[in-house]
């Protein structure tokens, strides 16, 4: 479409922006759909889901709790025509580094000159404390790289800066999920406990199973307490990472089995903040929204402090504390000047509305009541990136996207990212990426999505049934 035309298109009076979310997993889908929500409130919300080994499942989806006007399976290519077609005003991409990289470069093949092309919008869902460099470099080239702190967009600034790229992209904001009720404590002990594990942290077998033991032994040290294991999936399903060793096979292992008040639970991580009284994991994204709470929070150094497990990332935080000193009573509270640098302010007044949206359904009055207050809520926490978005959108037409990563400067590592998202060198879908003609009927349909199931099957039971059972057998 012509660029004057368009460009008439955004001077008429906006309609509600249509926004479209590519996620590959159920943690990055809540992150993109939620930032969409905080950077366009009243939004027209389409869903795609990266097709790969973490497409998420319904039960996943429908856990995370946030739904879309439309919600798809797309691979990179198929993804690509949606947009060229769409004409969406803003796309967000809750993605890998490398799949984030890929869309980049298949937006510039699109839109190679100034053009009415949607805002492309990226960044992290939680605490980046590896690949640094490696995955802002591959987000480089977005319109706005979301910064969930004050301390992350100083980080992200220096990698940028450091290459010669551009870093005026870099976007202060922070975690768009940080919410819920503001905890009130019922007095000096905690009744419900909280351990929130995670798929890939700790790796081992070994690690993970003492960290299980440990929660069921303070399930029984305190039978006044409720421990809830807070699960991230169901075994063969997988997340943002891979869960090689299932906490629910390992419960099966206890020593004594597991107590009457220590229990595995699944659900909506906020919504099980709501009864905490203290959360406990070795590094994850739940210990800041615990402190946004105001939650005493416990990063747990019983393996260690360690950039592998990433509770390296809560130094000066106040809450890194062993099992046993949860044992003999402690409840860590959040060092204030860290939480600031953080981008997590304890909630003293309104939290942000988090009301739970099924998958699939369109919004309704409710939902739309839910977005304008967390909207109102944290507006000085967004309103950077929110003006920042308006700008770009009044634009009669936005320049060709300008990955740092080029033919030019990557040419050994590029091809190969784009490869892996059937894209050739220039940006453009290879042969066969894109499906053209005909939609295919809806017996192909069905049966290409059984097909795709079964692999996923076939692929998760490699992942956590042989691979452990080679390794073990390569350790005789």
């Amino acid at each position: 479409m012509p660029v004057s035309n368009r460009s008439a298109q955004r001077s008429a009076p906006r309609s509600p922006l249509r926004v479209a979310v590519l996620a590959d997993s159920d943690t990055r889908w809540k992150w993109g759909a939620l930032t969409a929500r905080r950077l366009a409130p009243g939004h027209r919300l389409t869903g795609h889901l990266l097709r790969g080994r973490a497409t998420p499942t319904a039960r996943q989806l429908g856990e995370v709790g946030v739904r879309a006007d439309r919600l798809t399976e797309v691979t990179c290519a198929e993804f690509l025509a949606d947009i060229e077609r769409e004409r969406y005003d803003v796309v967000v991409l809750a993605l890998v580094g490398g799949a984030v990289q890929a869309v980049l470069h298949g937006v510039r093949a699109l839109w190679p000159d100034p053009a009415a092309r949607p805002v492309i919008v990226t960044g992290y869902v939680g605490v980046v404390y590896e690949k640094l460099a490696d995955g802002l470099l591959l987000r480089h080239g977005a319109d706005l790289v979301l910064a969930n702190s004050r301390h992350d967009a100083q980080r992200f600034r220096a990698v940028y800066e450091g290459v010669g790229a551009d870093a005026g992209c870099v976007t202060e904001t922070a975690l768009p999920f940080l919410g819920g009720a503001a905890y009130e404590p019922a007095g000096s002990r905690a009744t419900t406990v909280v351990f929130a594990v995670q798929p890939s942290v700790p790796e081992s077998r070994a690690d993970r199973a003492y960290l299980l033991e440990r929660a069921a032994g303070h399930a029984r040290l305190h039978p006044d307490r409720e421990v809830l294991v807070k699960l991230r999936s169901r075994p063969g399903e997988h997340t943002t990472h891979l869960e090689e060793q299932p906490y629910q096979r390992l419960a099966a292992k206890v020593p004594g089995g597991l107590p009457a008040n220590c229990r595995l639970a699944y659900g909506n991580m906020g919504e099980v903040l709501d009864g905490a009284d203290l959360l406990v994991t070795v590094s994850s994204t739940a210990a800041l929204e615990s402190l946004h709470r105001g939650i005493p929070t416990a990063v747990l150094t019983d393996l260690g402090i360690r950039e592998a497990l990433g509770n390296h990332h809560f130094l000066g935080s106040g809450c890194l504390a062993s099992w046993d000193q949860l044992d003999a009573g402690l409840l860590p509270q959040g060092d204030p000047e860290w939480l600031a640098a953080q981008g997590v302010a304890p909630l003293a007044t309104t939290p942000l509305a988090t009301t739970p949206l099924a998958a699939g359904a369109v919004a309704d009055a409710t939902a739309a009541d839910a977005i304008a207050a967390d909207a109102a809520a944290d507006a000085d926490v967004f309103a950077a990136a929110r003006a920042r978005l308006a700008a770009l959108l009044e634009l009669p037409g936005l320049p060709p996207v300008a990955p740092y990563y080029t033919l030019t400067t990557a040419p050994r590592y590029l091809p190969g990212i784009l490869a892996r998202h059937h894209l050739a060198a220039d940006g453009t879908p290879l042969p066969g990426a894109a499906r053209e003609g005909a939609e295919p009927s809806r017996l192909r349909r069905r049966l290409r999505s059984h097909l795709r199931d079964a692999a996923r099957g076939l692929y998760r039971h490699g992942v956590q049934r042989v691979a452990p059972l080679i390794r073990r057998m390569g350790e005789l």
